[in-house]
């Protein structure tokens, strides 16, 4: 038995890997299925083609040219039903005891007994938080789902990627007064190429007011403080949309006795060819490989980790 810990796209795809060579495995999930998919914002469109997000060697067809979220969300759901897989939902892990052949996953509900276990938990569920007053108020957000709510009231957004940017212009066009909040001189060049001319335009003609080489230091009730190049500035605030990035659970992968590197991208310590850590039959894969440098794995590019486990795997149980 292999435990799979998260139900995300590159956890599927190893159970799934897995179950071809005969191997039974087990997904447990602190969230629900696609946990990461389904906390991104409701219309979102992804930047790569359907078939760069394909699992199981199971077709996505998308009615468009880039699919949505609740596309991928319908998609992964069938390809999980499609190969029977064994998913525990909403079940936290706590715990790693034992040694490779004879695990123990403590979770909240239960213990979970396997050979092997992956930690494919990917990075979304952990915010980067901006550590200033009143980033707990109830108006404050880390994670943005749909603009209807923000209507007619002002609105700051932090941050200068694609999460940023769609946040400040669904807002905007529901009728929100919005000011975007940039530490760096000019937004991300990862901007969807499709969507970087809108905000770039709107911030020009003065629809929407950006901030660059800016912070945002503090937040209060109907206000908030913003250091830019010209000094504080005191602006009316309703919402805070702190679209400040996510990184890997450290302190899970720490309980666990992965050891990090020491530079600061904070990954995991891996063998590239099998993805097994430094301690003995357990894996990492999908995003949460890459630690802190969250940009550079996705997906498409992630998607081989399962077959590389899986024969690893394999190997090991035929050899044993």
């Amino acid at each position: 038995m292999v435990v799979i810990i998260g139900a995300g796209p590159i956890g599927l795809a190893t159970a799934i890997e897995l179950k071809k060579r005969g191997i039974k495995s087990r997904i447990i999930e602190r969230g629900c299925l696609v946990n990461s998919i389904f906390n991104y914002p409701t219309n979102m469109t992804f930047f790569s083609t359907s078939d760069k997000l394909e699992i199981g060697k199971i077709p996505f067809i998308s009615h468009g040219d880039k699919p949505t979220r609740q596309e991928a969300l319908e998609y992964y759901r069938r390809a999980a039903e499609h190969y029977d897989l064994d998913v525990r939902l909403y079940e936290e892990v706590t715990a790693l005891n034992g040694n490779d052949g004879k695990f123990e996953v403590v979770t909240e509900k239960e213990t979970h007994k396997a050979e092997k276990v992956v930690l494919a938990t990917g990075f979304y569920g952990q915010e980067n938080r901006m550590n200033i007053p009143g980033e707990d108020l109830p108006k404050v957000t880390h994670y943005y789902d749909e603009p209807h709510k923000y209507a007619w009231q002002n609105v700051i957004v932090v941050g200068a990627g694609n999460s940023a940017v769609d946040a400040a212009l669904e807002t905007y066009r529901c009728g929100a007064n919005v000011t975007v909040v940039v530490r760096e001189s000019e937004l991300k060049p990862s901007i969807k190429y499709w969507v970087k001319p809108d905000i770039e335009n709107r911030i020009k003609e003065g629809s929407i007011t950006a901030f660059f080489n800016s912070e945002l230091i503090e937040i209060r009730e109907k206000e908030a403080v913003v250091k830019t190049e010209e000094g504080l500035k005191t602006l009316k605030n309703d919402f805070v949309l702190a679209m400040t990035g996510y990184h890997p659970h450290f302190g899970l992968m720490k309980t666990m006795g992965i050891e990090l590197t020491e530079d600061e991208k904070k990954m995991p310590v891996f063998d590239e060819n099998s993805l097994e850590t430094n301690r003995k039959g357990l894996y990492v894969a999908g995003v949460v490989c890459g630690g802190m440098d969250t940009s550079s794995l996705f997906i498409e590019n992630t998607r081989v980790h399962a077959e590389h486990i899986a024969g690893h795997v394999e190997h090991g149980l035929v050899k044993s």
